[in-house]
């Protein structure tokens, strides 16, 4: 009489978090990450305090301010005040750059005064006024300035080495599995799509992890510096780019997986994830260059790959309705769903494919 031994598959959710606990775990077991990612919070909060301090160092906005409006502005910090007798003597200051705005009685409007600039009235001049006032643009100008620029970066930058850097890890470890022949261990005791689901989230939680970070990071600095109002306009939009973020990486790590399953050895693995790493890229240079252009921003907040940086920058810069990003959030989530039934197909017909580059056709057939 033989005894025969069965060895039950745990349920899927529980594989998927076997699988994402066994990712964190090597990850955070790594001495090069931890030292990476601790240098670069410290950097980063050098950074935004530095910045802070520089922002707030200079004598005052300079801002002219008629008469019957002196009232409006006293008390107010940041403020280089120089009286002037009418609006007409204001705009004339305004056009010739001698102040960047200036505060005018208006008894039509809800809070006493109107603000007047030449081609933007800048948010941080918006936020030291404890009302924010109606505004009237000499010359209209789509441009808004420094302050726009190192939002675009900040945007920018850590969306790009945040997705980077684990959807690397994410290509890495899947093609290292497969070339040391682990992975046919691995799913003979869990389903591929778990295993797949698992290393997406695994790397989901350790990528928001650092985004979340981040992000405490800005407001601890910046309320250190003092900049408080500029702290007021960032709270909105930073929140905006975690939700963004987090179903956009979902979306280029399932790719990035499923990139990394159809080559065998490390070596190739960049034939496959090149044009993945480009989608990563392309967001953070068109945001650097076309931070001030509508149109492209407008564009980029609709398109899934570059939403999760278009559309807080946009919100940061007051350009979009109220509606915009709740529509926008809608189109990155279902393609992110599209991209997790690609990606799963992808990988489980192309992970036990050793040898030559498994051509796209046949991974994503039956």
């Amino acid at each position: 009489m033989s005894n025969t031994i069965s060895v039950t598959a745990p349920p899927f959710v529980q594989s998927v978090a076997l699988v994402a606990e066994r990712e964190i775990g090597s990850k955070l077991r790594s001495k090069a990450f931890v030292i990476s990612t601790a240098i670069l919070f410290v950097a980063a909060l050098i950074g935004v305090i530095w910045l802070g301090f520089a922002g707030g160092s200079s004598t005052g906005t300079p801002v002219a301010v008629t008469a019957g409006a002196t009232q409006y502005v006293q008390g107010v910090p940041g403020l280089d005040v120089t009286e002037v007798a009418d609006r007409s003597e204001a705009e004339s200051l305004v056009t010739s750059g001698e102040v960047d705005a200036a505060v005018v009685a208006d008894p039509a409007s809800p809070v006493g005064f109107t603000l007047l600039a030449d081609e933007s009235a800048g948010n941080t001049l918006l936020l030291t006024f404890a009302q924010v006032p109606p505004v009237e643009l000499l010359n209209p100008s789509d441009t808004n300035g420094a302050l726009a620029y190192l939002a675009a970066i900040g945007f920018g930058i850590v969306f790009l080495m945040a997705a980077s850097l684990f959807g690397g890890t994410i290509a890495q470890s899947v093609v290292e599995e497969k070339q040391t022949r682990v992975v046919e261990l691995l799913i003979s005791a869990i389903p591929v799509r778990a295993l797949l689901a698992g290393k997406v989230a695994g790397n989901t939680v350790l990528a928001m992890g650092q985004v979340l970070i981040l992000s405490s990071i800005a407001i601890v600095g910046l309320t250190v510096a003092g900049q408080t109002a500029l702290l007021q306009g960032l709270g909105g939009p930073i929140a905006w780019f975690a939700v963004f973020f987090l179903f956009g990486f979902i979306l280029l790590a399932s790719l990035f997986a499923a990139a990394a399953a159809m080559v065998s050895r490390q070596e190739d693995v960049g034939s496959t994830t090149t044009p993945l790493t480009l989608l990563v890229m392309a967001p953070y240079f068109l945001v650097i260059f076309f931070f001030d252009n509508p149109l492209v921003l407008t564009i980029m907040s609709y398109v899934p790959f570059s939403a999760p940086v278009g559309m807080p920058l946009r919100l940061f810069l007051g350009e979009a309705q109220w509606w915009e990003p709740l529509l926008s959030l809608a189109i990155l989530i279902v393609t992110c769903a599209g991209a997790i039934v690609i990606g799963a197909r992808i990988y489980q017909n192309s992970l036990l494919r050793m040898g030559a580059r498994v051509k796209l056709r046949e991974a994503l057939s039956s």
